[in-house]
C-alpha cells in the first residue's frame, strides 16, 4: 500500500461524507465544492469506493452516495486501500512496498517492519475517530476564537494603553471640541 494524495483525499471526501449524509445520498458536486477537490477526480475516488463495496450510489435527482457501513466500522486504511487498489489503470499488486530486490535487501526487513506499522496504525483509526476528532477541533476553535487575548506588555518600559477611548475629559470629534472650548465675543 502506498499513501498518495489519492488516498488522503478518499479519506476526506469520505468523513465529509459521513459528517453530512445521516443516512441520505450525498451529491459529489456538494463534497467537491466544500473539500476543493475536482469533482472529476472525486469521480474517479468514488468510483473505486463503489467497486470496493465501501459506498453505495444512488442515480437521479436526489441521488448521491452514501456509506455501505457505519462510520464506526470504516477504517482510514479500508478508505486508503479501496481508492489505490481500484484505481484505474494501476497494477494489482495490492501491497506495494517500494522495496526493490538486491541493493534493498539489507533494508528489505525495516520497511517491511514500517508497513506493518503504518498497516496497523491506519487499521485502528476509524470514521467517527476522525468526526470525533474534528468536532473537538471545532469546539476548541469556537471557544478559542470567543477568548479576548490582551496585547502584550511593551518591552520599552512604557506601559500598553487599556483602551483606545479618550479619557473623560478630551473631547473625541471635531464638534465635541467645538462644544468644549469656551467661545469668546469680539465686539
Amino acid at each position: 500500500m502506498r499513501l498518495t494524495t489519492r488516498g488522503k483525499l478518499a479519506v476526506t471526501a469520505v468523513t465529509d461524507l459521513a459528517l453530512r449524509s445521516h443516512g441520505r445520498p450525498i451529491a459529489l458536486p456538494s463534497i467537491s465544492a466544500r473539500q476543493g477537490i475536482s469533482l472529476s477526480y472525486l469521480e474517479d475516488i468514488f468510483s473505486a469506493l463503489r467497486r470496493a463495496g465501501l459506498v453505495h450510489s444512488i442515480r437521479g435527482p436526489g441521488g448521491g452516495y452514501t456509506l455501505t457501513r457505519p462510520p464506526q466500522e470504516l477504517s482510514v486504511a479500508d478508505i486508503v486501500i479501496a481508492s489505490e487498489k481500484y484505481m484505474g489503470g494501476a497494477d494489482d499488486k495490492g501491497t506495494d512496498t517500494g522495496i526493490a530486490s538486491a541493493p534493498g535487501e539489507m533494508t528489505a526487513e525495516l520497511w517491511a517492519n514500517f508497513h506493518s506499522r503504518v498497516m496497523e496504525y491506519l487499521q485502528s483509526i476509524t470514521v467517527a475517530d476522525l468526526l470525533t476528532q474534528r468536532e473537538a477541533s471545532a469546539c476548541h476553535a469556537d471557544h478559542s476564537a470567543a477568548v479576548v487575548v490582551a496585547p502584550p506588555a511593551s518591552t520599552t518600559g512604557r506601559r500598553a494603553a487599556k483602551t483606545q477611548l479618550p479619557s473623560g475629559d478630551v473631547p473625541n470629534s471635531v464638534f465635541a471640541l467645538g462644544l468644549a472650548v469656551p467661545r469668546t465675543r469680539t465686539s
